[in-house]
């Protein structure tokens, strides 16, 4: 029943499902159709890799393994940019949507559910990324929807075999997320192990039932790319080209590979010597060093992987100290919640439609400065606010860390330290998918904490004050 307030109003904590959600889709949609008609499509460095493994799949070319094969087929699908683009924006809304469930289920609150989603489409780092051709918003969208369905399983009143497709579900699209990014590798595996582990109120025939049914999936989807891999390129792994990333790591402490590679060493040396003095960083030094590094060895280019590959497992294996003070830097190089845009996008008249000019320019600047420093400021509450919650029991209960929230809190960890293990290059940009359930985690330890300070319960009791109530102290 709906709590009436003084004056005739409803509380908000009690606005119906359908309003919050509503309220979200109307935000989201009016969001991203100003997006579409006023900020074209915007192209990276990375786009023209995607588009030419496209063009490969179309052509039936020999597809060279250098990136998994997600994003190319969504490209090579769709095909203009322009749809590509708009179908992006699709897959915004719906995630959007996906994460106002999260919300609703994981706090059993529609308004909180509500303000999650909000946040999301609020958000500047994520709006814009589904105008770039990267891979962000495809990768966001499998992984919220893996969360959502792995959330419905655990909290929804359905029959066996819903959930056993549903889970099959969370496995293929966790299958499909790996090969988008293949930093949620460990995704469809870490739902299974919570559901078999922490799961406790279901019976154990179910949760192995849908452990089985999530990890089919997303094992054949895996293991059929690693076998082609293999087959094609010689090498174990989701690339055909892990040496160069390696290296990303092992380049910092080059000097230490045997005199017996010293060809590759010192020509690898010079042009990390030259992008310090560039960049002041050597990080994606390998990427121009790769045409000499082929000369000084004559091997070919994934022959030179290959070696690369081998020469960094044991720099590794001898100076691991090294390798984990690189892995550290990548890892928090993670949190510092980048926003890909182009004011040069915004600026240009679009379709001769508005010119907008300088002034929306200084707005939207702004507002990305604002929502960057509010975006660190949460990232950096993440990571102190997790590591009390795993420290102490207290703060667990007084948080009420369920399994719900244990399934997003881990997922961000483990996305966090896999990204960084096979490759210290672009971390920031691969914290663009789980930005948004930081966000989540943080709305509801703020939440937890507001109300456990007291100053919940006295501007609910004023802002619920009844009439009656009223009426006997006042007399009237």
């Amino acid at each position: 029943m709906r709590r009436i307030i003084p004056g005739g109003g409803i509380s908000w904590r009690d606005w119906s499902l359908r309003n919050w959600l509503g309220i979200v889709a109307g935000v989201a949609a009016i969001q991203r159709a100003w997006l579409w008609f006023f900020y074209p499509p915007v192209t990276y460095s990375d786009s023209g890799a995607y588009r030419h493994l496209a063009e490969a799949l179309l052509g039936l070319q020999r597809y060279d393994g250098t990136r998994t094969p997600g994003y190319p087929a969504f490209l090579a699908l769709l095909g203009p940019d322009r749809r590509v683009y708009a179908v992006q924006l699709v897959l915004g809304f719906l995630i959007t949507l996906l994460l106002f469930y999260l919300g609703w289920k994981v706090s059993g609150l529609a308004w909180f559910g509500g303000l999650v989603g909000l946040a999301h489409s609020l958000n500047l780092g994520q709006l814009f990324f589904e105008a770039n051709l990267l891979t962000e918003t495809l990768s966001t969208f499998f992984v919220i929807a893996c969360l959502a369905g792995a959330v419905w399983i655990l909290t929804a009143e359905a029959s066996l075999w819903k959930k056993i497709v549903l889970a099959a579900l969370v496995g293929f699209s966790g299958g499909l997320g790996t090969l988008t990014r293949p930093q949620f590798i460990f995704l469809p595996f870490w739902i299974s192990f919570l559901l078999l582990v922490a799961w406790h109120p279901a019976p154990i025939r179910l949760r192995l039932g849908l452990v089985a049914a999530i990890s089919l999936p997303a094992i054949l989807i895996v293991a059929g790319w690693v076998t082609f891999i293999h087959r094609e390129f010689g090498v174990w792994g989701l690339s055909s080209i892990n040496g160069y990333h390696l290296v990303q790591h092992t380049g910092a402490f080059f000097e230490y590979v045997p005199d017996q590679y010293a060809a590759l060493r010192d020509t690898f040396l010079q042009y990390r010597a030259q992008q310090i003095a560039q960049t002041g960083s050597d990080v994606n030094t390998i990427w121009v060093a790769i045409p000499a590094m082929k000369d000084a060895s004559g091997l070919g280019f994934f022959e030179l992987s290959r070696e690369l590959s081998s020469i960094s497992i044991q720099l590794i294996l001898h100076h691991p100290l090294l390798y984990l003070k690189s892995a550290l830097a990548g890892w928090w190089w993670f949190w510092r919640a980048p926003i890909y845009w182009s004011p040069e996008a915004v600026s240009a008249p679009f379709n001769g439609i508005v010119p907008t000019g300088a002034n929306t320019v200084g707005i939207v600047i702004g507002l990305v400065a604002l929502e960057r420093g509010l975006l660190l400021a949460a990232n950096l509450l993440f990571v102190l606010g997790s590591a009390l919650v795993l420290s102490l029991r207290r703060v667990r209960q007084s948080l009420k860390m369920d399994l719900s929230l244990w399934l997003v809190l881990g997922t961000v960890w483990l996305t966090s330290i896999v990204q960084t293990l096979p490759e210290h290059g672009e971390n920031p940009r691969f914290s663009v998918p789980i930005q948004s359930l930081v966000v989540l985690m943080i709305l509801w330890w703020s939440r937890q904490c507001w109300h456990l300070s007291g100053w919940s319960r006295q501007c609910w009791h004023l802002s619920g004050w009844s009439w009656h109530h009223r009426r006997k102290e006042t007399g009237k």
